[in-house]
């Protein structure tokens, strides 16, 4: 550590340098991961926030709950206790004159059940009647009345939800009949299904209950999205491995001849191998120290329509898989340091 700590002092510049390239690759990892996890929390953060553990829906839907429909006699098979909530779900256009038309997932509940009365309502109140719903908080002004799908209805905002998201759109909550309406479905269509915070296994003719882990895969885009993240961040851990042990193989080769010079003078080449491991393993935590301010400081100052988020996680996998990557970096040049001759440095 003492040999290491005197070269880094010594050769600031350079050792600077390597610090600053390990410092945008664990940059660049911890904010690609922040993004991933941002996303993939937008595409299910309404399924976590209500504590899902199934989902039933039409046998036919291709666990696409948009595409599915639950008949009143459908719903008399099923036991529904407390614990459940029959919703209809319907993607909409959100349409105010002179705005942008938003794309949002209209979700009817009924209002006994959790859905509803355990919105987290963080300005406004509850829908209460057939045309007012509450929306996510990604919606700005509050309280104005938009056209959903081109009905001839007004839709009112009275409220805002914190974190009212499935598939990255934004949720607008109101009632079973305006979903009906909205839908125009055929009498006898009671909903699209049922969110359930049990473990159900029921199956019936036209539905079937479906894990929650199995339902999330198929959220269009959800699977594919994670996998090119993760594919990302693996490439980015390999880079990182190759830069620590090219520059330190590098460096090593530079130093041979005052390496040799401190084996003839009795220096064991383990406290040689130790000095260059330690060498790698402060200019990556001094990297990933940096790493870690800056990720803080973008993470506050970022929009917050850009999903960025973070767990405690995915900080340890970071600094754990950095810390790794610069220990196999530290020990690619061992073998040329114990076949360093230490007659070389007596011109021998």
């Amino acid at each position: 550590m003492f040999l290491a700590l005197k070269e880094i002092k010594h050769e600031k510049m350079r050792y600077g340098l390597i610090v600053f390239m390990i410092f945008l690759i664990a940059y660049m990892i911890l904010a690609t991961w922040g993004l991933a996890y941002g996303l993939a929390r937008e595409n299910t953060v309404a399924l976590e926030g209500w504590q899902t553990k199934s989902v039933v829906l039409n046998k036919n839907a291709n666990l696409f709950m948009n595409s599915s429909i639950l008949t009143k006699d459908d719903l008399k098979k099923i036991d529904l206790t407390d614990k459940e909530a029959v919703v209809g779900e319907l993607q909409v256009v959100a349409k105010k004159k002179g705005k942008t038309g938003i794309n949002a997932q209209y979700m009817g509940v009924k209002k006994g059940e959790f859905i509803y009365k355990d919105q987290d309502v963080i300005a406004g109140r509850r829908a209460k009647s057939k045309y007012e719903v509450t929306a996510d908080s990604s919606f700005k002004d509050k309280g104005y009345k938009v056209t959903l799908n081109g009905s001839d209805h007004k839709y009112t905002i009275v409220g805002f939800v914190k974190d009212a998201k499935i598939n990255i759109e934004p949720i607008m909550c109101g009632f079973l009949p305006a979903w009906k309406e909205l839908k125009n479905v055929a009498p006898g269509i009671e909903a699209s299904g049922i969110i359930s915070q049990r473990k159900l296994s029921v199956k019936g003719k036209n539905f079937k209950a479906y894990g929650i882990k199995e339902f999330t895969q198929k959220l269009p885009g959800h699977s594919e999205q994670n996998m090119t993240f993760e594919l990302m961040i693996a490439f980015m851990f390999i880079i990182s491995l190759a830069i620590v042990a090219v520059f330190l193989y590098i460096l090593t080769i530079q130093k041979l001849p005052n390496y040799a010079v401190l084996r003839a003078q009795g220096v064991p080449a383990k406290t040689l191998i130790w000095a260059t491991v330690s060498q790698s393993l402060l200019l990556v935590t001094s990297a990933l120290v940096l790493a870690l301010l800056a990720i803080w400081g973008t993470a506050a100052a970022i929009p917050a329509s850009v999903p960025m988020a973070f767990t405690p996680g995915i900080f340890v996998a970071t600094i754990g898989g950095m810390l790794v990557m610069g220990l196999l970096g530290g020990l690619n040049p061992v073998r040329t340091i114990l076949k360093i001759d230490p007659v070389q440095a007596i011109g021998g």
